[in-house]
């Protein structure tokens, strides 16, 4: 399997206890986790639901962990180059966080932090190339960007990749869509002053689940938390989650026309 250059094809968690971590995401998303390890240490984690590829997981950093960074759930983009992606990444205004490098004979990959100041990863496809389904319960359905600055947002991703966009409301505030080619890729919420300003710009990854309530109603059950309980939006009921270590994500169950 082959994804295109621009395509959202992965997510993944640093998560300081990924024990933890395991139990929760198999009790809220049916997940199992496949471990890889690397001269004979813990890697990374696959999860699987059914089967299927549908997410990653990998150690925290004490690094991250000292500097009071939080466990974050990144998007990565399937790029065709890394190299050629890091360099329009930094020309253009962005920070290399971590610069290419090999992942063992999986692909190559980059992180870094837009002119917002919000987390993204870039992918390119060896023998890994991302999750096996999109869109169907358990698996990798949005992503969206969270910010003050929604314009040099649009500027820069229309930029270094092959994005455009479009435009609609939600709450009376603009919501960003890019699109590649005619396929929905991602979002952009503006942040108003409602927001408390130490609020940094973020980027939510957004998992499908069959029924957002009754999944919140396991949450607590399996030692997580709700910071953001199930709302109705036109594209479905979503709530924000919280896993046992801290990790945040979004579930939503999509609107039929969603």
């Amino acid at each position: 399997m082959a994804y295109e250059h621009g395509m959202i094809t992965w997510a993944d968690l640093a998560s300081p206890d990924v024990e933890a971590a395991k139990p929760f995401y198999a009790g809220l998303m049916g997940w199992e986790a496949d471990d890889i390890e690397y001269e004979g240490q813990f890697a990374y984690a696959v999860f699987r639901h059914a089967g299927e590829l549908a997410a990653g997981m990998g150690k925290q950093s004490e690094e991250m962990a000292e500097q009071g960074i939080p466990p974050l759930w990144t998007t990565y983009v399937n790029v065709d180059g890394i190299d050629e992606i890091a360099a329009s990444f930094a020309a253009n205004g962005g920070e290399i966080v971590v610069p290419p490098m090999d992942v063992m004979d999986q692909g190559r990959m980059t992180y870094g932090l837009d002119p917002t100041g919000a987390p993204i990863g870039f992918w390119q496809a060896a023998a890994h190339h991302g999750a096996d389904r999109f869109n169907d319960p358990g698996f990798l359905t949005w992503s969206e960007l969270t910010t003050r600055d929604p314009r040099a947002a649009i500027e820069f991703y229309t930029t270094i990749l092959p994005w455009t966009v479009t435009q609609m409301d939600m709450a009376g505030l603009p919501y960003y869509i890019f699109v590649l080619g005619e396929r929905p890729v991602s979002g952009i919420m503006t942040m108003d002053e409602s927001r408390p300003a130490e609020i940094p710009s973020h980027r939510m990854t957004y998992f499908r689940v069959e029924d957002t309530r009754a999944a919140v109603d396991e949450v607590a059950l399996l030692g997580g938390q709700v910071p953001v309980p199930p709302f109705d939006t036109p594209q479905g009921t979503a709530a924000v989650i919280s896993d046992p270590s801290g990790g945040t994500f979004s579930i939503i169950d999509p609107a039929p026309q969603a």
